[in-house]
């Protein structure tokens, strides 16, 4: 079977940028510079048509065409790793993911996916949805914690993504940001994307170069340097909250890559360490695909996490008794 080209049409406003610096900034394609400057070298790549070279300047209004062969395929084999279900049916069954645990299979993580230890758990899992990615509907990052519904059959699948693109399914999230946030509640409204030049990383474009993505939040709690947080996505793009935090000047703490220095500002503190970032999927809430009534589902935090709570509230608690 042939493989169809992906179709770049360029903006106006890419007057001057080298193709490969531009194509990947190409949310929709989601390759690195140096995969691009591949391609071309390969004859993958077109400008209206022709061969091109990586370093050329576009001019605005080219019809780019990119041909990105299929990866190696991966091998699906099951595994006995044990995985804390909160709650399972015919139908669905709901996750709630530890640290450290990456969602399903990709290049860089061949074995060890929630993916395998959910195949070994239901083995008739395989087939549904995505071949590498069957019953998965939604995604969390490697080091959030929290819930994840999964779909045990097709028709399931169909629905739990219907709902997941009809933003009918609620997905919400606790979160220990840095600083004090000023407002009760906000709502951040700011275009994702590729970062430009570190592929590893998501970003705030400009308008017309990311895709929606939207975040509300309300404060549950303040501490001296720090604030929780109750998310809501009305979006799931990745690295989202992660992001949007950070774009509004609080980072979430222990994020590696978009708040970096908080777990250092963590120890000068004498604070618990945490294993990953402070970002918890607490509620889930979807309508069920067989009886349509609308479930949801908590998961507690996990214990560093709780940990790190539990010492800035016994820390305000001394400071309200200091003379």
């Amino acid at each position: 079977m042939s493989l169809k080209p992906q179709l770049v049409l360029v903006p106006a406003a890419a007057a001057g940028v080298r193709l490969d610096s531009y194509l990947a900034t190409c949310a929709d394609l989601g390759l690195s510079r140096s995969r691009i400057a591949r391609l071309i070298d390969a004859g993958r790549v077109t400008v209206d048509g022709l061969p091109c070279r990586a370093s050329q300047r576009l001019r605005g209004g080219e019809r780019i065409e990119v041909m990105i062969p299929p990866p190696d395929p991966l091998e699906l084999e099951p595994e006995p790793i044990p995985i804390p279900i909160v709650y399972e049916d015919a139908d669905v069954v709901v996750v709630n993911k530890p640290r450290g645990m990456v969602v399903h299979p990709s290049p860089g993580h061949r074995s060890g996916t929630l993916v395998h230890a959910l195949l070994y758990h239901c083995p008739d899992l395989a087939g549904v949805g995505d071949r590498l990615r069957p019953g998965i509907v939604h995604r969390l990052d490697r080091d959030t914690t929290g819930l994840l519904v999964v779909a045990k059959h097709d028709e399931a699948h169909h629905s739990l993504a219907d709902q997941i693109r009809a933003r009918t399914a609620r997905r919400e999230y606790l979160a220990l940001v840095r600083g004090r946030v000023l407002d009760e509640q906000g709502i951040v409204c700011a275009p994702l994307g590729r970062h430009p030049s570190d592929r590893k990383r998501f970003a705030v474009l400009r308008p017309g170069r990311g895709k929606e993505a939207i975040t509300r939040f309300w404060v549950v709690e303040r501490f001296p340097g720090f604030t929780l947080l109750h998310l809501a996505l009305d979006t799931g793009r990745t690295h989202q909250i992660r992001v949007h935090m950070a774009h509004i000047g609080h980072p979430v703490v222990g994020d590696p890559i978009y708040g970096r220095g908080s777990r250092r500002l963590l120890e000068e503190m004498r604070l618990p360490r945490l294993r990953g970032q402070a970002l918890h999927a607490f509620r889930l809430s979807f309508r069920h695909p067989r009886t349509g009534r609308t479930v949801s589902f908590e998961a507690p935090l996990p214990d560093d996490f709780q940990a790190l709570l539990e010492a800035l509230r016994e820390r305000g608690r001394q400071a309200d008794v200091l003379p």
